[in-house]
């Protein structure tokens, strides 16, 4: 016997989980271990439920052979059937969502994955399949769908619930029924209950989160707990709230969260039950409420990260100012390093603080060459890195200090700032979940500055990945240094697209680090003093990028960056886009960590690209380039604010000033992406393709030359695998297709410092010409004329001329060459001549060469074959001379 079955108190989720579990073993049979939640009930008699199903009572248990659990995965939640999974003749099968719950039902095949319900996996698996549904079936997985993700409001919600109600309204779901079985009308002993436990609802912090507690007791049953939580979510809107009543011998708790920092699923797990990070339930029984209430505080406690202390937060190697600087002097550091304020030191010890508008009325008062000492705030209150959060919180939003200096209580020393926008930001990321409509302009985050994001790292990176984090973390941990993972290897993995192309950045030195790190792995290290950077070669001959956390200013507009030693946050607003300005935490008390500054996680969501401040494309021009790449390799959209920026930076002509090694770096990397048309096209489109070269001009025609190499290179790729082409400068050929000799001559002058590479592209490109003219004018070509005409160009070239032609005897004639001719050895060689009597001085080389023609062409087929030939050549070349 084959039985599907679900959690203790079934709610719409697993009843359509359990339904469409049934669509992928037909001969199963549906079970409920325990009670359905009364509208499951009231649905189940109104539409005469038929799906048929037996109940817990008479059923045997030695004759079940296959488990399928549905919306579960630990014991406590499946009640007398967790035995079931202990026998060894018994296969099970979990079908979930709950990634935060720890499974501990041994099985034989787990699906689970992240989402708002288990009914949109169960849509996945049967879309997987090309499996239909009919409309009741639909309508029953959107109810499901639509209770477990709280009308897809709730923060759980991912874009696949979205595509999953889009494909069951297709399959005919009848929205009508939501509104009439998720409605939540309240009966006379529910409103009584809802009363009682608003009056006992409190307020507590918890490890720094403020969380609602309520409880009451009853002698009769109440149904639908839930509903009474989700009224009093909408009416007193706590970030979580828990509700514990107790009927007969058990208490019933019910669990709900609007903020990453509390995961009831964890919660409720601690005390047997279970559910996902915003909404969970548990029966406990044998305990009173007391017990039960101070069981669940500590619940609670345990599984609150740790509260952040100031050191944790602050930012360290501080840019700040010396009593006797100049007033003029502060204002160039405040400009430079784009800061607001700055402490004023003596020594290491702060003496007060200065912010950008006493500094900017100092100036206009004409008191720019006064010392700073004269205008600082003197009466200032510092913390030290032991001091919790919520003091700096107090200190600067309810005192209004500018920032908070970090002080070191045994020295005195500056050990560090947190400025006003790092506790917004902070309380802005742990701010309540709720529905958001609000537009981009809107200073609502939707995102934790921070969250924990270890289970998404072990479920998307391989093993060997993740050791190499776990070494990279003892180090940091041994150099008292603090080290993040950071830049597009963040953002790929938030887009569970990760690569293994990894950016360590290492609060401290990062160049004695990779010494420290080569070292322990047996790697080698190359290192880059100016701009504070080593990459360490692994055994294997994998690359390891490591950074100093380092702070950046431009002396001008387009120049290269000077470089300081900072902290992470310094470091990441360094970078280009908010998308690639994330980092991961690996060592210290909370590793792990995602830290998102700048917004990063809300535009990988919106799909946008923005850049960080509003003179970034001032800084470096060659951003916009970047902005085009990725948006297309993303498929983003690049932001309105950040297209706006840069067409300014167009506009004032920054681009001109930009040197050509930068610009042809910028344009290598984007035609080194998979479909490169499309970004060669937006390019053109924001005038950026004059400064590559103004005599290009990219039409339809190009953009079919440019797809048509793609064709070409997936064929190369598959072909030779060991060895893949150059793809930039296929795709380069194909951009200046439609150049004269002296605009390609301008282009090479223009790119100089490439002048080898753009040399041999160049010649392999007019031999290229060449060959199109002499291939196009002939019928066939045998296979010596080929590789006649072939063998002074490079495969590129080939594979560019392959493209350009629309008559397929050419690309024939190149897939031939590559496939066929190109690698062909010869049947004897330079020695065997001379074994013949062959004169040293002789044309050795043009024999050699009129043999492989023949060889080519069949004529000579095997070595003795071409011995013989060999010597009448020879012979001839004698006869010649004697004749002469």
């Amino acid at each position: 016997m084959i039985i599907i079955t679900t959690h203790l108190h079934a709610d719409f989720d697993c009843l359509a989980s359990m339904v469409a579990a049934k669509k992928l073993y037909p001969d199963a049979v549906l079970v409920f271990p325990g009670s359905q939640e009364k509208n499951v009930r009231d649905y189940m008699e109104q539409t005469y439920f038929q799906t048929p199903y037996r109940k817990l009572k008479g059923l045997d248990h030695d004759a079940i052979r296959q488990m399928v659990v549905v919306d579960a995965c630990t014991r406590s939640r499946i009640g007398l059937f967790a035995d079931l999974a202990d026998r060894d003749d018994v296969k099970v099968h979990l079908y979930d969502h709950h990634v935060s719950s720890a499974i501990d039902i041994p099985y034989d095949h787990a699906v689970v994955r992240e989402r708002g319900s288990t009914v949109t996996v169960f849509t996945e698996l049967l879309r997987e399949r090309g499996m239909d549904l009919s409309p009741a079936e639909a309508t029953l997985m959107i109810l499901g769908l639509y209770e477990d993700t709280g009308m897809l409001t709730f923060s759980s919600v991912r874009g696949e619930d979205f595509e999953a109600c889009r494909w069951l309204l297709s399959c005919g779901a009848d929205l009508n029924a939501v509104s009439v079985f998720l409605k939540r009308e309240l009966n006379a002993q529910q409103v009584e209950m809802l009363n009682r436990l608003l009056a006992n609802l409190e307020f507590d912090k918890i490890g720094g989160v403020e969380l609602a507690i309520t409880s009451a007791s009853t002698v009769r049953y109440i149904g639908d707990l839930s509903t009474l939580a989700h009224k009093i979510m909408d009416m007193e809107n706590p970030n979580a709230l828990f509700v514990m009543v107790r009927m007969d011998d058990r208490i019933h708790l019910i669990a709900r969260s609007r903020v990453e920092a509390v995961n009831v699923g964890i919660i409720a797990g601690k005390l047997g039950g279970g559910g996902h990070q915003m909404a969970a339930s548990a029966t406990i029984k044998d305990m009173t409420l007391p017990q039960t209430l101070e069981k669940l505080r500590i619940a609670i406690s345990d599984s609150l990260e740790p509260m952040l202390t100031a050191g944790e937060m602050m930012v360290e190697k501080v840019i700040s100012v010396d009593a006797g600087s100049t007033i003029h002097q502060a204002h160039t550091l405040m400009t430079r390093f784009d800061v607001s304020g700055l402490p004023v030191v003596d020594g290491d010890k702060v003496r007060g603080i200065v912010t950008r508008q006493i500094i900017e009325k100092a100036i206009y008062h004409d008191m720019a060459e006064k010392p700073v000492a004269d205008f600082m705030i003197s009466e200032f209150e510092a913390v030290s890195p032991e001091a919790p959060i919520s003091l700096v919180e107090e200190l600067i939003l309810g005192r209004r200090q500018k920032f908070a200096p970090v002080v070191d209580p045994s020295s005195g020393r500056l050990a560090g700032v947190i400025s006003r926008g790092m506790i917004l930001s902070k309380l802005y990321g742990d701010s309540l979940k709720k529905p958001y409509f609000a537009g981009r302009s809107s200073s609502v985050r939707r995102d934790p500055l921070s969250k924990d994001v270890r289970s998404l790292m072990k479920e998307m990176l391989p093993e060997k990945m993740l050791d190499l984090f776990g070494l990279i973390s003892e180090v940091a941990d041994e150099s008292g240094y603090s080290a993040y993972v950071a830049g597009g290897f963040v953002r790929d993995l938030l887009l569970r697209a990760p690569s293994m192309d990894t950016d360590i950045v290492i609060e401290g030195d990062g160049i004695q680090f990779a010494k420290k790190l080569a070292l322990r792995v047996g790697g080698r290290i190359h290192t880059h003093e100016k701009f504070k950077t080593a990459v360490v070669t692994m055994p294997g001959g994998s690359k390891l990028d490591i950074a100093t956390a380092r702070i950046e200013y431009y002396p001008h507009p387009a120049a290269l960056p000077v470089v300081k030693m900072s902290a992470i946050r310094n470091d990441l607003y360094r970078r280009d886009f908010s998308v690639n300005a994330m980092a991961i935490r690996l060592n210290g008390p909370r590793p792990y960590m995602l830290i998102d500054f700048f917004g990063g996680q809300a535009d990988i969501k919106d799909h946008a690209i923005r850049v960080l401040h509003n003179l970034s494309f001032v800084e470096d021009p060659t951003r916009a380039f970047r902005a085009v790449r990725f948006e297309h390799r993303l498929g983003f959209s690049i932001g309105r604010q950040t297209l706006a920026l840069l067409k300014s930076a167009i506009h004032h002509k920054l681009f001109s000033r930009l040197s050509s090694d930068r610009l042809l770096t910028e344009l290598i990397m984007i035609l080194n992406e998979r479909h490169p048309a499309g970004a060669i096209a937006r390019i053109k489109q924001l005038d950026l393709l004059r400064f590559i070269h103004p005599g290009i001009k990219f039409d339809s025609s190009s953009e079919a030359l440019m797809g048509r190499c793609e064709d070409i290179l997936a064929w190369h790729d598959l072909t030779f695998p060991d060895h893949p082409a150059r793809r930039w400068r296929v795709f380069l050929m194909a951009l200046i297709d439609k150049l004269d000799l002296p605009q390609i001559e301008e282009l090479k002058a223009t790119y100089k410092s490439a002048k080898h590479d753009m040399d041999k592209m160049t010649d392999s490109m007019a031999h290229a010409r060449k060959a199109f003219g002499i291939l196009a004018s002939k019928k066939d070509a045998p296979p010596s004329r080929l590789r006649e005409l072939f063998v002074p160009m490079e495969d590129e070239a080939l594979l560019y001329l392959a493209a350009k032609s629309s008559d397929g005897r050419i690309r024939d004639a190149v897939t031939s060459y590559l496939a066929d001719i190109k690698d062909v050895k010869p049947l004897i060689n330079g020695h065997d001549l001379l074994a013949l009597g062959a004169d040293p001085s002789e044309k050795i080389g043009s024999v050699l060469s009129r043999l492989m023609a023949a060889q080519l062409d069949g004529s000579v087929t095997d070595r003795d074959q071409a011995l013989l030939l060999a010597k009448q050549m020879l012979e001839n070349i004698e006869r010649e001379k004697g004749e002469s």
